[in-house]
């Protein structure tokens, strides 16, 4: 029988899903103070409740110097989950996102180079190699050995955290250029030791510390139906800079998900049908092989409506949706209830209010240089503050495109 995206998904440790639909990972720059869940946080979240089966909640730090990152301004900073007094506002969150009997999930990371707001408090910013970056205005610090291990001891903690607070799940995010993936990557990884260099095994090594820490918590501490993936840029090539190409991704994939019990892999795309350059499959039938039976394959890009969800459909077990649900917060609900047609396409000043968008991402999709943007976008020009973007995001010309992978956590 054809998958349809209202089949309900089991996991492989039980945890059901009404529909192949997730709505994916996405910067709403609504924290404050370091990081904490606010009310703008909570609203936009709770009107997305029935976005899909499965929400995954922005990118989340888990270590102090983990972020954040692409922060628009002081009162509009990326989440964080590193203490414990951060708890009760994530606690909140999960509660009203499962309100209606979907699933909850927390997006883990570390931002590592990127973490531009320590930078811009005068902090130290760290990856696993220190060299002149290019892009960066802020000069980067190599980890050492020790501060390694307790970036791995925080994402346990992390996990921990989102257990206590009622998440159904985490996503280890290696993806879009934060800490993970510049571990993997030969051209942003140039250690000597355990943990780089040109050997792939050793460029492995931390995310696969990562992974055991945090199935070690879940094991010990979470219902045993909770939810863990892995999410992944499939290449990172930026012209002649070759950080790794799908090949040896897929080496990082099968690894994982023949050592570790996942439950969804998740391919971070610009498009849901981007193929390798002179290759003629896609990135998810190339990934699809990698995987046991038990583990979703996940993939997302530039899906903005019902017919583009079916046709991602073909090549994957979950589609995950982003801008879409920006626009219209009842994506999931008005396919499951057979109202795809109704689906809101453009954004509008009333859909601004009605989907509960956070200042920030007003800001960023009113400005008409963003890429990618939303369908009807000059509707809401007027709504932009002028000068109110972090100036140290971009430099020297970097693409809104790259700065807006982290758009799509």
């Amino acid at each position: 029988m054809a998958k349809q995206l209202t089949d309900q998904v089991t996991f492989r440790h039980g945890a059901t899903i009404k529909s192949r639909l997730v709505q994916s990972p996405m910067l709403t720059n609504s924290g404050k103070d370091d990081g904490y869940v606010t009310q703008d946080t909570i609203d936009y979240y709770a009107a997305r409740s029935q976005s899909a089966g499965m929400v995954i909640v922005e990118y989340t730090y888990v270590s102090h110097a983990g972020g954040p990152s692409r922060s628009w301004a002081d009162d509009r900073l990326q989440l964080g989950l590193y203490k414990d007094d951060q708890k009760p506002g994530f606690a909140k969150l999960a509660q009203v996102l499962k309100k209606d009997g979907n699933k909850a999930i927390l997006q883990l990371v570390h931002s590592g180079r990127e973490s531009n707001y320590r930078a811009k408090q005068g902090e130290k910013v760290y990856a696993p190699s220190s060299f002149d970056f290019g892009f960066l205005d802020y000069e980067v610090t190599e980890l050492t050995d020790a501060q390694i291990r307790e970036i791995i001891r925080d994402f346990g903690a992390a996990t921990k955290r989102a257990i206590d607070c009622g998440f159904d799940g985490v996503e280890i995010h290696g993806a879009n250029h934060y800490l993970l993936q510049e571990f993997f990557s030969a051209w942003s990884n140039r250690r000597t030791d355990e943990w780089g260099g040109q050997s792939l095994d050793n460029r492995m090594n931390f995310i696969m510390a990562v992974t055991a820490e945090v199935f070690r918590v879940v094991k010990t501490y979470a219902p045993k139906d909770f939810i863990v993936g892995y999410r992944i840029s499939p290449e990172e090539i930026h012209g002649d800079t070759v950080g790794y190409d799908y090949r040896e991704s897929n080496e990082l994939i099968h690894k994982l998900a023949t050592t570790f019990d996942f439950d969804y892999i998740h391919l971070s795309l610009p498009a849901y049908n981007a193929k390798p350059a002179g290759v003629d499959q896609t990135y998810a039938a190339l990934a699809q092989p990698e995987l046991p039976a038990e583990t979703k394959l996940m993939i997302v890009g530039n899906v903005m409506s019902e017919d583009d969800a079916k046709d991602a459909l073909k090549e994957t077990d979950l589609v995950a949706v982003g801008r879409a649900t920006l626009i219209d917060p009842q994506f999931g609900l008005k396919i499951s209830e057979g109202r795809g047609d109704e689906i809101i396409r453009e954004i509008s000043p009333e859909q601004v209010k009605r989907s509960k968008l956070t200042p920030g991402l007003i800001n960023l999709f009113s400005d008409p240089k963003m890429e990618p943007h939303l369908p009807g976008r000059e509707s809401i020009y007027a709504l932009h503050q002028a000068g109110s973007l972090d100036k140290s995001v971009l430099k020297n010309g970097t693409s809104a495109s790259y700065n807006l992978d982290a758009f799509k956590k």
